[in-house]
């Protein structure tokens, strides 16, 4: 069923419209860490500093989602897909104390429904920032 639903969004983003539940959404292109084979996964992001982006590994569960297990184990085939555009190659980095404080008030500022899942975790939802490389 995830499967399906995430072919939809990426069609949805490739036809231009990058919007889901009120958020802006990209297509993040990774490595499987084990299998190698190409995979593409809609993502929320948010607007860093000048041409980066931020997302977060919410994942709606008790540990990180697939995706970002690919994105750290293979960080040099990153790209993003923004709606309507061709892929950019991207160098994702983790943020970490103040600098992932401060993303992740801005994150929350902008999507409450985001602060509010990460209350309810046992864990610090990653925060990362794509750069285009």
């Amino acid at each position: 069923m995830q499967q399906t639903m995430n072919a939809r969004m990426n069609r949805k983003i490739r036809r231009g419209r990058g919007k889901f539940m009120g958020m802006d959404v990209l297509i993040l292109n990774t490595v499987g860490r084990r299998s190698g084979q190409p995979r593409q996964t809609p993502v929320a992001w948010f607007s860093d500093t000048d041409d980066a982006r931020l997302i977060v590994a919410s994942g709606g569960g008790s540990q990180n989602p697939d995706w970002y297990a690919n994105l750290i184990a293979h960080p040099e085939r990153a790209s993003i897909e923004l709606p309507g555009r061709d892929a950019v190659g991207v160098t994702p980095h983790r943020l970490e104390g103040a600098d992932r404080d401060e993303a992740w008030q801005r994150i929350a500022a902008a999507q409450p429904r985001l602060a509010k899942y990460q209350s309810k975790s046992d864990r610090e939802y990653p925060v990362i920032r794509l750069t285009p490389r």
